[in-house]
């Protein structure tokens, strides 16, 4: 990544863990705020690397959903077939 971008992904991290420490979800439109009035070119990086990365984070919270239920349909099906066995 170049700069802009880095800098960007590195307070997009920022502003998503303030988010999640403060439930306050305007952080992002406050901080796009202040870039945009500097500059354009970090604003949109900004604003693309918290879309990606909050995208990734439920991406990975439906996964590991989906791998918890699989997990536990089969140890249900494994009960069932070593009590019925018997």
């Amino acid at each position: 990544m170049g700069v802009t971008e880095d800098l960007a992904d590195d307070l997009a991290r920022d502003v998503i863990k303030a988010i999640e420490a403060t439930g306050d979800e305007l952080i992002i439109t406050e901080v796009q705020k202040i870039l945009g009035a500097t500059s354009q070119t970090a604003e949109e990086a900004f604003l693309t690397a918290v879309r990606v990365r909050r995208a990734n984070i439920k991406a990975r919270a439906y996964l590991i959903e989906k791998l918890k239920r699989a997990k536990i349909a089969k140890d249900a099906a494994e009960a069932k077939g070593e009590s019925g066995g018997a």
